[in-house]
């Protein structure tokens, strides 16, 4: 990620406190930007795909559920006051 080059050449004295300086690789920053939105990509794509998931289960599924039961129950009652 950082190349470093000699200590002679890293470390300065400033105070006494010494000052360490080094190269950060232009290409790793690249690299650190391309993954970082790769990773916000895979995330959007797996919020969208459980948002998809959600909609078919939950929406759809739930409410032909209850769509059934009323045609079933309906179609008892009906039944019953036909009799």
């Amino acid at each position: 990620m950082t190349k470093i080059k000699d200590l002679s050449k890293i470390i300065a004295n400033k105070g006494d406190k010494p000052l360490v300086l080094s190269i950060v690789n232009l290409e790793s920053q690249e690299d650190a930007e391309l993954e970082r939105k790769l990773r916000e990509l895979k995330f959007k794509q797996e919020l969208r795909k459980d948002w998809i998931l959600f909609l078919v289960r939950d929406v759809v599924i739930f409410s032909a559920a209850i769509a059934i039961v009323f045609a079933i129950g309906g179609y008892s009652l009906f039944m019953q006051i036909n009799r």
